[in-house]
């Protein structure tokens, strides 16, 4: 599989899908257009090992709602992921077997050396 999740407002999503240049055979997903579905967060989760992994912390939601001070489970972390687009790390990148999750520099140049070698 070859899929891009991403939110189309973020601008970091933006850029970085810019400097991908995703090659015509990737599906770009909008995850607040186009919310995710119970079978793609399973998906997500058996490439990356963990709903944790795919989570973001960084999230307004996140501190507004006083989750750091809570120890979130596995379901609850895939919970909140289905509940709020906001809670998936962005941007989520599939190729094939392999998954990239988030933003970090080291992340993006991951994927672009996994795509284009």
């Amino acid at each position: 599989m070859k899929k891009i999740y991403h939110l189309s407002t973020c601008d970091t999503c933006k850029k970085i899908l810019k400097e991908l240049d995703p090659l015509s055979s990737f599906i770009l997903q909008d995850i607040k257009q186009e919310p995710i579905i119970e079978v793609q967060l399973e998906e997500m989760k058996e490439l990356s090992g963990s709903f944790e992994a795919l989570f973001s912390k960084r999230a307004r939601l996140y501190k507004e709602r006083g989750l750091k001070n809570e120890d979130l489970t596995e379901d609850r972390f895939r919970n909140l992921i289905l509940e709020h687009y906001t809670f998936l790390k962005r941007p989520v990148i599939i190729y094939n077997d392999r998954i990239f999750i988030g933003n970090a520099k080291k992340t993006v140049e991951a994927a672009k050396t996994a795509i284009y070698g």
